[in-house]
Parts: structure tokens; C-alpha cells; sequence
């Protein structure tokens, strides 16, 4: 989203300028990047709680020593590198300066708490920059009292026991989200992700990347899966939210059937975008609940009520764009989306494969040959089954791990050739190392805490905390 004092207020008077907006992410390939996005709960330590006012594991709020104070903290701790975010007066994340220039932290709408990651040359600055990010969390959150866990969906609390941000962006989403699905508000308050975000050489370059990256998000569900719990139970599902985002808003997620089309274009996802009900506009600084309000019917001439008095801007069309949500998201770069948060090694590895498969002509060219036989129904079948199955589902009638295996060996092939190495003299490939375990019959990290629930946690899905915090 916009910040008020950097939204673009030209006038939208042609479509080209919306398409625009997409193409002119176009780089050269020397100029490629890795972004890396990771969500995580905070949790209060169990050597931290206060009676009945402070339970251990419970999602530590916005005041009272909580999110707002991590924040605070990180801040104070570095005010050479993070610059406040604010949302009227309340600080609601950090931008990155000096040596942290393109990375900012933001607050998901619980408190999940994100680092968008600097784009990055190599894998091995990402995993760099993850644990650094890390180390910089625990030495202010652990004093608090605090944790974070990245986990694909709260293990142990009650959607109604989440706290919520106050941010103005969600609570146009807290009000809207529950007329367009049965499970927005989990979305928003119980679920985390992990992100990767990769650049385009040109519209031909992006729209195979985007239809590789889209026909095997459903491989990436399963291999990342990471939410086997509900409400302090196992919930028959290895990724809880992977089946989250079934029933969110399907009007602005899933597969859309025309982002796999063979003349899949800027122009096709600008088009499919318009479609889109909106949630807002920002007007001096104040922003403005539109939600259900058709962009399309705004650029025509017949807007609804809430739009009349307002002309659409190239700033619009951009805070429009961060309101889609389709498996793999398209701005001036493209965003995979499909996979739970996790271990800082699987975070690493879900930046690895898809950099792999993407970012090496010949690897990407030999994934192009596998998702061409893959029809848009097979591929949206096989994401339905995956939140129950994960790594035991299957795509087009083959096993989910033949997938995996196949992507796996292309992305190895690609990191490979892209010939990176660390100062140890490695390269980039060992960062598939978990997920080549997987491939050829390891468990999945939900997997692994269903075996641990059963055995030495004794049915406590509450001990998950301390075992995945950062």
C-alpha cells in the first residue's frame, strides 16, 4: 500500500497507464532480484506470564508491552536504519534506511509480525538478511517477555481471542471480509506466509513465469506445509492455510482461469484486476472505506455513491493492486504466494526453488514444457486436495512427491548454473537440501508436528511455540 506522502495522484485517463504500472517493472536480467517476505506469531513466553492476564502462548496485543513496544524497541535499537511507519498516530511499522534501505516491517492485522526483505542479489544474502532479522527481533521481543513462531495458522487460539492492529486498512477489511467468505477474518487474524518476490525481462518472460509459477503452486503448498492445528487440536489438514484461503474471497484469489491463457498479458491482468471490488482510496492522508465499489465503473463514468467526488489516480490503481490476492500476485515483479510460514531453513529453500526454476533460462524453459501439460482444472483440483493431503496429494493423476522431484532436480540444475558461492565456496544449491528430504519420502514440516504431538508433547499442541520460535 501507498504511503499518503508517496502516492501518485496523476489522473488514470488511459488504460496503457494502468498497464504501465506492470510493464515498467521490466529489467534486464543483470538487474534481476530476490525479495523474500516472512510472517510469524508472537507468542508470550512462558517465562513471562502474569496470571490469568498474561497466559503463555497467548498472542501478545498492540499496547502493554506488546507489538507497539517490539517496534519501539527495533527503533530505538537502530534509529540509523529504521524510520517509523505511522497510521495517524499510531506507529504501525518500520521502513528501512541506510544500511536496511529496502527493507521495511509491517504488521499483519493479529500482530504477525513481516519482514519485506531487500531485493537481493543472491540466496545467500537472503539467508543472511533472515537471520540477522531474526537475531534483531529476539534481543528486543525476548526482554518483553515475547516470542515469534512462524507457523502456517495458530495452533492454539480462538479467532475471537486475536488481537487486532489499528491499522486502517483492516478494519475496512474486518467489516468487508465476512460478505464475501466464511474465513476472511482467519485469513487475517491466523494465518503466515513466506513470499518470494522475482523480476521479468519482458511481458513474453513474465507470463511464463508467472503460468510455471502458478500451474506448481499447488507442489509449493504441499512441500511447505506447515498447519496442522486448530484450537490446540490436530484439524485433519497438513496446510490449514492453504484451505484458509478456499473460502476468503474467491473473487480476488485462487487461479484465475485467464492468468493461463497462452496470450496471458499485462493488458489480461489489468483487465482481470478492474474486476476486482475495491476497499479503499487514500485522500489527504485519511483513508476511505470503499469497499465492494467497482474500479471498472469508476474509470467509466458510473461509479457507486461512496466514489462520486473522486477522480481515479495512478495511486489508486496501485493500492488496488495490493488488494488482489491470486496464488501468484503480479506488480512490477511477481509474487509466489502459496506456502505457510516455517522454519528459517524452509524459508530459505522456498526462495531457492522458485529462484532455481525462474531465474535459469534452461531450467525455466524445461519448466514451461511441464506446466504446458497441465490444464487450469488439474492444477485447481489439485490445490482443493492439497490442504488435506499436502505431500501425499496428487496433480494431473501423478504423486505429489514425482512433482516435487521434478521442479526440485530443475531448480538444482538452474542454481547451478547461476554459480553463486558464499565465502565457504558453496553455492546456492544446498538451500534445497530440506526440500530434496521431503521429495524422496521425509516428512513435511506438518508432519513433523503431528508425530510430535502424538508422542513427547503429549497431545499439548501448545509446545509447538517453543520449539519453532526464531
Amino acid at each position: 500500500m501507498s504511503n499518503p506522502s508517496e502516492i501518485n495522484t496523476q489522473p488514470i485517463t488511459s488504460f496503457e497507464q494502468m498497464v504501465a504500472v506492470l510493464s515498467n517493472g521490466i529489467k534486464p536480467r543483470q538487474d534481476w532480484r530476490i525479495g523474500t517476505e516472512h510472517e510469524k506469531f508472537g507468542f508470550v513466553l512462558p517465562s513471562a506470564t502474569d496470571g490469568a492476564e498474561k497466559p503463555a502462548f497467548s498472542p501478545p496485543a498492540y499496547d502493554h508491552g506488546g507489538i507497539r513496544a517490539v517496534l519501539t524497541g527495533m527503533q530505538n535499537n537502530g534509529p540509523e536504519r529504521w524510520a517509523p511507519i505511522m497510521d495517524g498516530e499510531n506507529l504501525i511499522g518500520l521502513k528501512g534506511q541506510g544500511a536496511n534501505k529496502g527493507r521495511s516491517i509491517s504488521l499483519e492485522p493479529a500482530g504477525q509480525f513481516e519482514l519485506s526483505g531487500a531485493p537481493l542479489a543472491t540466496l545467500h544474502e537472503t539467508h543472511a538478511e533472515l537471520h540477522t532479522h531474526f537475531q534483531e527481533v529476539r534481543e528486543v521481543a525476548q526482554p518483553l517477555g515475547l516470542g515469534f513462531a512462524p507457523l502456517g495458522f495458530h495452533p492454539e487460539n480462538p479467532r475471537k481471542a486475536m488481537p487486532w492492529m489499528p491499522k486502517s486498512r483492516y478494519a475496512i477489511m474486518r467489516r468487508y471480509m465476512p460478505l464475501v467468505g466464511q474465513l476472511g477474518l482467519d485469513m487475517m487474524t491466523r494465518t503466515c506466509t513466506v513470499q518470494v518476490n522475482l523480476d521479468f525481462s519482458s511481458e513474453e518472460d513474465m507470463r511464463q513465469k508467472m503460468q510455471v509459477a502458478m500451474a506448481f503452486q499447488p507442489v509449493a503448498t504441499a512441500l511447505f506445509a506447515n498447519s496442522p492445528f486448530y484450537e490446540g487440536q490436530p484439524n485433519g489438514l497438513m496446510s490449514n492455510r492453504a484451505r484458509i484461503w478456499t473460502d476468503t474471497d474467491n473473487g480476488r484469489s485462487g487461479m484465475p482461469e485467464c492468468f493461463f491463457s497462452p496470450d496471458f498479458s499485462f493488458a489480461t491482468y489489468v483487465n482481470w484486476a478492474l474486476d476486482v471490488p475495491m476497499y479503499f482510496i487514500i485522500r489527504d492522508g485519511k483513508m476511505i472505506d470503499v469497499a465492494g465499489c467497482s474500479f471498472r465503473a469508476w474509470l467509466e463514468g458510473t461509479p457507486s455513491p461512496l466514489l462520486v467526488g473522486y477522480s481515479p489516480t495512478i495511486g489508486d490503481f496501485d493500492d488496488h493492486l495490493t488488494t488482489v490476492f491470486p496464488e501468484v500476485r503480479l506488480k512490477q515483479f511477481l509474487e509466489m504466494r502459496g506456502a505457510d510460514a516455517g522454519s528459517p531453513e524452509m524459508m530459505v529453500a522456498f526462495s531457492a526453488l522458485w529462484v532455481g526454476l525462474l531465474y535459469d533460462e534452461v531450467a525455466l524453459k524445461e519448466a514451461v514444457g511441464l506446466a504446458a501439460g497441465l490444464s487450469h482444472q488439474q492444477c485447481v483440483a489439485a490445490r482443493l486436495e492439497v490442504p488435506q493431503k499436502g505431500i501425499g496429494a496428487s496433480l494431473a493423476g501423478k504423486p505429489m512427491r514425482y512433482w516435487a522431484l521434478r521442479l526440485l532436480e530443475l531448480a538444482e540444475a538452474g542454481l547451478k548454473a547461476r554459480g553463486v558461492k558464499n565465502a565457504q565456496g558453496e553455492d546456492e544449491r544446498q538451500y534445497l537440501a530440506p526440500l530434496f528430504s521431503i521429495a524422496h519420502g521425509g516428512k513435511t514440516q506438518a508432519e513433523h508436528w503431528l508425530e510430535r504431538f502424538a508422542g513427547p508433547w503429549e497431545h499439548k499442541a501448545a509446545r509447538i511455540f517453543m520449539e519453532a520460535q526464531i
